[in-house]
């Protein structure tokens, strides 16, 4: 997770992680302040704090935690993890630290298991980051346009797929389908990525209303890539809502679909990790959407091969 820049979502091999059991809960709030469409919060540690640290849906794991922060707790070592490269053909060990207590908006999460790394280009901005599965016995609503996170009990309930489109959970990170020209297209929801980025492989199937140019440079474990960005002749659509003619990435290291921060600003989104559902709700229909502001970054994605028995992604 230290390179850059990041695209999509990034996965590591994590011990398998226990979250708290789902009981009856009123809705527990926190602020969250958006930037660049990425959605942060505040934290305490152990009673310390607060610490600013990114909501990560793309992040299949409990937590990520700066080096600086876990020594400034002296968070006791809990073992490691593998970093696997996109490409399948470089990897990195990281250690595994242990937080006793780790509270977000009144809710407190006991012995969480967080991977010891740098942020990247989050570094400067946050002292860690809350994966998807830390929040896998709730459900977990990232409103936007109010800036708001919201843990609650209680289940989606299934709408022919308008507003709660079903969803897959491998690896711990939650993927939806696109349509796109007439193309089912699986894409990882993620908060913590940048664009709507799109896999080298599907081009040639798209239409463009100009040549995709160079927009950066991006780096794995062991490769060095261009990205491309460029603009669709046709819609994306995500349940009933559609993008209108959108920039997208173009990038020849990630092999799923990225439907990250910029995209995801325009709603209130609601994950049911237990029933494996998601809620898009917006005020229009319709949307815009430019090249991501900020260089896209990549991190890692889950080995090719099945992981071993009790590891489980971070992204």
């Amino acid at each position: 997770m230290p390179f850059l820049p990041r695209i999509g979502s990034a996965c590591a091999v994590l011990l398998a992680l226990s979250a708290p059991a789902c009981a009856q809960i009123s809705p527990y709030a926190a602020r969250m302040q958006v930037v660049n469409g990425k959605p942060y919060v505040m934290v305490t540690i152990n009673g310390r704090g607060p610490f600013r640290f990114v909501v990560d849906t793309g992040t299949g794991g409990q937590a990520i935690i700066t080096s600086q922060l876990a020594d400034q707790l002296q968070l006791p070592v809990a073992g490691q993890t593998r970093l696997i490269d996109p490409t399948g053909r470089g990897e990195q060990r990281a250690q595994i630290v242990r937080i006793d207590s780790l509270n977000i908006a009144g809710m407190e999460f006991t012995g969480v298991k967080a991977v010891r790394h740098s942020l990247a280009a989050e570094d400067d901005t946050c002292q860690g980051l809350l994966g998807f599965t830390l929040f896998r016995d709730y459900l977990l609503k990232l409103d936007y346009p109010n800036h708001l996170l919201t843990l609650s009990s209680g289940t989606l309930q299934p709408d022919d797929d308008r507003s709660v489109l079903p969803i897959r959970v491998p690896n711990g990170v939650p993927i939806a389908t696109l349509l796109i020209e007439g193309v089912h297209v699986d894409a990882q929801i993620d908060s913590g990525g940048a664009g709507l980025s799109l896999p080298e492989h599907l081009v040639p199937h798209l239409r463009f209303a100009s040549d995709p140019v160079l927009f950066g440079n991006g780096q794995s474990l062991s490769t060095r890539f261009q990205i491309k960005v460029g603009r669709l002749s046709t819609d994306v659509h995500v349940g009933r809502y559609a993008f209108h003619h959108p920039s997208v990435e173009i990038n020849p290291a990630f092999p799923l679909a990225n439907f990250g921060a910029c995209p995801l600003q325009n709603f209130v989104v609601t994950f049911d990790q237990r029933n494996r559902l998601m809620r898009l709700d917006a005020a229009r229909k319709s949307f815009h959407l430019d090249a991501a502001p900020t260089t896209i970054r990549m991190l890692n994605q889950p080995p090719v091969k099945p992981p071993d028995i009790g590891l489980v992604p971070v992204g």
